[in-house]
């Protein structure tokens, strides 16, 4: 793969991303400032690493399986990796403009 299909494959996973919502938040999860990173390689590995707004999330199992699934439905993607990780502690300045404005925290 060229590094513009790479990049390609990351919008789309982005994308995807921002159609899965915090059950408890009424704001998609990449706004939310939930994910850390995304990593896409040739071989058609994702790896997202990603937070939860609170470590006892109830929902956590949900929300982890359902990137598993929807980013795995994405052009090119062999394989996804979701790691969870609390460093560093999500807080709502990790927030994206549309979601502070969406939750009226401006």
């Amino acid at each position: 793969m060229t590094p513009a299909e790479i990049l390609q494959v990351e919008k789309d996973i982005i994308l995807t991303l921002k159609n899965i919502y915090d059950p408890e938040i009424p704001v998609n999860i990449y706004d939310l400032g939930l994910i850390y990173e995304i990593d896409f390689t040739p071989d058609g590995v994702a790896t997202i690493r990603m937070t939860l707004t609170a470590p006892n999330c109830p929902m956590a199992d949900m929300l982890v399986e359902d990137v598993n699934i929807q980013v795995g439905k994405v052009k090119h993607v062999e394989q996804v990796n979701v790691i969870l990780t609390f460093e560093p502690v999500w807080d709502k300045s990790m927030m994206s403009e549309e979601a502070l404005l969406e939750l009226n925290l401006f």
